[in-house]
């Protein structure tokens, strides 16, 4: 099975004789229709977002139980703290994570949390106890869990059946002498509206208008 998937692309040998996934699977996920559009539609008014702000975003949607960064877009200042393209995060580290599973039903976010694999109970836990909030407010904001000194701020992109089906999300850095930066809750504010505009393009309330 291994030779075949390296014969496809799938897989490639590490410099210590290590199996490890190429980018091929991002590179079939971009070519899926939804993913396309939403990219394609996404990455100017991320830029925009960016600036306006000055903190860099990403893009993500959920790929087997874990988070894939489909977009990424920096700001104009010089000190950036970005999210590699194609990165694959865990959902309970993330606000990302948090958005996405939010809106899910009870049988989606179980069958997410079984791809997602054992984790220790209290994150899992805090994970869980943090979803009706995220739902409620219609946002994630919080301290993020991986690096001291950030702010993570992510809302959801909804598709014409109302699903979540992508969540832009910023590491937003605090800094101490820049004249372009914003305060936290106008940061928040302009990435909610950014978002909102976003699941109209992508058809959010067209399956209720009918």
């Amino acid at each position: 099975m291994l030779v075949v998937l390296m014969q496809r692309g799938y897989v490639e040998l590490s410099g210590d004789d290590r199996y490890q996934l190429t980018t091929k699977l991002f590179e079939v996920a971009h070519r899926h229709p939804p993913i396309r559009r939403l990219t394609a539609i996404a990455g100017e008014a991320m830029q925009r977002l960016a600036n306006r702000i000055n903190q860099s975003i990403h893009l993500c949607i959920l790929q087997g139980g874990r988070l894939l960064v489909i977009a990424q877009v920096d700001c104009p200042d010089n000190n950036l703290n970005s999210v590699r393209l194609g990165a694959q995060i865990p959902i309970f580290d993330s606000a990302s994570g948090r958005v996405l599973a939010a809106f899910m039903d009870d049988a989606a976010l179980e069958h997410l949390l079984t791809l997602a694999g054992p984790e220790p109970k209290d994150r899992r836990e805090k994970f869980l106890a943090d979803l009706p909030g995220v739902r409620a407010a219609g946002y994630c904001e919080g301290p993020s869990l991986t690096l001291a000194g950030v702010t993570n701020l992510s809302a959801p992109v909804f598709d014409y059946t109302g699903k979540a089906v992508a969540a832009v999300t910023t590491p937003f850095i605090h800094r101490l002498n820049s004249p372009l930066s914003v305060p936290v809750p106008e940061a928040r504010d302009i990435l909610v509206e950014t978002c909102r505009d976003l699941s109209k393009r992508m058809g959010a309330g067209a399956a209720a208008d009918q």
